[in-house]
């Protein structure tokens, strides 16, 4: 099995909010771009939310989230993972990003929400315990992914309305 990187975070200085997944899939990883995979909601649901439609290009996408105050990253570093799910990731082999630093580099973000539970539970676990910041609020939300089928699209935006909101 093979090593798996995450991207550089996508992030203005004076982001508000800052959406965590936990790794990029496969489709993710060999397109260079974030929620790739053409069955993941995750642009289309920005579409709606922040005019970051997925019939934009890649980069106008996430300039139009950074417009909105959104930050976007993953919890994870690396790992190893067989394939695209996040159950095939091997928790024995996961490392963080840098958080501390990155929330030095960006202090007006008050909001963090996870797409999906293993980004919550990878920082929760790995993260969390060693940052201080009592302001901050976390909230996880459905993920965006294909393999989340059991939430509906409607009931997924309206979860995801949290992040305009802040």
């Amino acid at each position: 099995m093979l090593i798996v990187h995450s991207f550089a975070p996508v992030a203005r200085p004076d982001a508000r909010v800052l959406i965590l997944g936990s790794m990029p899939g496969k489709l993710s990883l060999q397109a260079q771009q974030y929620y790739a995979h053409p069955r993941n909601t995750f642009w289309r649901i920005q579409g709606e939310l922040t005019g970051a439609s997925p019939h934009l290009p890649y980069a106008q996408r996430l300039w139009m989230l950074q417009e909105a105050g959104v930050a976007l990253w993953d919890v994870l570093a690396s790992c190893v993972r067989a394939g695209s799910l996040d159950a095939d990731i091997d928790d024995s082999t996961i490392a963080v990003n840098d958080f501390a630093a990155f929330f030095a580099a960006h202090p007006a973000i008050r909001q963090v929400f996870f797409n999906g539970a293993k980004a919550e539970q990878c920082f929760n676990k790995y993260v969390l315990p060693g940052l201080s910041l009592p302001e901050m609020r976390y909230q996880r939300l459905p993920s965006t992914s294909p393999a989340h089928a059991g939430v509906s699209y409607e009931q997924k935006l309206a979860a995801w309305r949290a992040i305009v909101a802040c």
